[in-house]
């Protein structure tokens, strides 16, 4: 049974979110937040990094989708953060390059402790499905800042929107795989001797 799981509520005006969390499980997800483009990213993203992850979501939908994926992407990076607490006997880095048909994505991420974000996906359309374009890169934001994350994400070719955004999250999930993979050193991967 793996030791790095975690359920975690959050509860505003705006969002009631429970999501449970495991770094070391198979890629199972269960994913219900109401807007099902997200639901699709947030799906590839557990299934590629090969992390258990159940996430539902009430929202307020009736504004719009803004807190929905900015509250999503907050408790997400929430349970990240706790779960590596001191970061101890992780690998911290990963990259991945991801092609889905003709877009290819890059991301880098840091687990340093040092939240930075740098997200351009270069998307054209306004939504894809119920999700504004903006804030599948808000998301990602989100994610970043309360992970504690630095976090680079580029398209380097791509035409189709759908395409871009879903390999950017795939790649994510690989790179996500690389950092939090164990070391089995038990130390914390800084010359400083803290994340």
């Amino acid at each position: 049974m793996s030791t790095r799981q975690i359920e975690i509520e959050r509860k505003t005006n705006e969002s009631d979110i429970v999501i449970s969390l495991d770094l070391d499980g198979t890629g199972r997800a269960e994913v219900s937040t109401g807007i099902g483009f997200l639901d699709h990213l947030l799906t590839s993203l557990a299934r590629h990094a090969r992390f258990d992850l159940t996430l539902s979501c009430r929202g307020d939908l009736e504004v719009d989708d803004h807190h929905t994926a900015e509250d999503c992407g907050l408790v997400l990076g929430k349970a990240l953060d706790r779960l590596l607490d001191q970061r101890r006997g992780i690998t911290r880095f990963g990259w991945a390059l991801v092609a889905l048909d003709e877009s290819l994505a890059r991301v880098v991420v840091d687990l340093s402790g040092r939240p930075y974000a740098c997200v351009d996906l270069g998307l054209a359309r306004d939504r894809l499905g119920g999700l504004a374009c903006e804030n599948i890169c808000h998301f990602l934001i989100s994610f970043a800042m309360a992970s504690r994350t630095t976090l680079h994400v580029d398209i380097l070719k791509g035409a189709n929107d759908h395409h871009r955004a879903e390999s950017a999250y795939k790649a994510l999930a690989l790179a996500l795989r690389q950092a939090v993979a164990c070391d089995n050193s038990n130390q914390i991967p800084s010359t400083k001797g803290v994340l």
